[in-house]
């Protein structure tokens, strides 16, 4: 009887997760399969899972615009130099924080843990930004993204777990605390360090909100931000053409081959979520791993 319950438990449970797991992965078939279709036809509709047209004139009309390359190069550049930093600035002062030896460590825990419960808001943050002259330059995407209190906390406790006396071991070889960082807590450290990279990596990549509000030059803007701004003149393309339709009578011909706004905003997501989507599966051992040891340790 108990075997034939879990058996019905396990069933129920199955399906609510497949319903789950297709409702997260069927967004990203309908973008590729509208992406691969020709722009014109995909407005009659009716695309679910495969392209009815199969066409690559979306991409190419995407990768011939030289905004998005310039975008595409200011984003990734941004996620390698502000994972680097922020990882690096994080698991040392994560280091330091783990010695109970730290003289004011209450006060250091505090001091990065108060921003997490008061902030000042938009405006005095950027007057900050402004003051120190970080506006509209590419350092505006790298500094505000240096510390987090939460990844230094993860980091922090996977670091109580390593065993004193490897570091004893080292001192009495004459290793000095930056000795031991480098070639004795980093490199046991993979699995959290993997874990917080992935964090932050993501953060910065979908990040479209710094470029919106912080930077004017266009030679700065990343892909995101770029994909908003189109996004939004794609919805306004799309409302001047139905109103257009509406008062001349006309119905807009979708019969001619070619891109439209809509089949290239697509092709933009793909493009953009790819990077992360190739990414993901190398890191996800230590992702799991990392968080795991966090939580039960914290």
């Amino acid at each position: 009887m108990a075997q034939s319950r879990f058996s019905v438990f396990s069933v129920i449970n199955y399906m609510i997760l497949t319903v789950l797991a297709f409702s997260m992965i069927y967004p990203f078939i309908y973008i590729l399969a509208y992406s691969l279709n020709d722009g014109k036809d995909s407005m009659l509709g009716a695309i679910y899972f495969l392209p009815r047209k199969i066409t690559l004139d979306n991409y190419a009309e995407v990768f011939e615009n030289a905004r998005i390359w310039k975008a595409y190069q200011i984003t990734l550049l941004r996620t390698l130099l502000g994972t680097f930093l922020h990882v690096l600035l994080c698991t040392l002062m994560a280091y330091a924080l783990s010695k109970k030896t730290l003289p004011g460590r209450t006060f250091f825990t505090f001091y990065i843990f108060l921003p997490t419960i008061f902030s000042a808001g938009f405006i005095p943050f950027f007057i900050t930004l402004q003051k120190l002259h970080l506006i509209n330059t590419f350092w505006v995407y790298v500094i505000p993204f240096l510390f987090n209190f939460m990844h230094i906390v993860i980091i922090r406790t996977f670091l109580q777990g390593i065993p004193e006396e490897l570091e004893e071991s080292a001192r009495i070889d004459g290793y000095g605390d930056f000795q031991i960082f480098m070639r004795i807590i980093l490199p046991l450290s993979g699995p959290v360090l993997a874990t917080i990279s992935l964090f932050i990596g993501v953060t910065h990549w979908n990040d479209w909100f710094s470029g919106a509000y912080y930077v004017s030059d266009k030679d700065l803007i990343p892909v995101q931000t770029l994909l908003q701004e189109l996004l939004t003149e794609a919805e306004a393309l799309s409302s001047s053409m139905q109103r257009a339709a509406q008062q001349g009578g006309q119905t807009v011909d979708i019969n001619v081959a070619g891109a439209t706004p809509e089949s290239l905003r697509m092709a933009l997501l793909v493009i953009t979520v790819f990077p992360i989507l190739c990414v993901y599966p190398f890191l996800q051992r230590y992702f799991v791993k990392g968080v795991m040891i966090g939580s039960v340790k914290g």
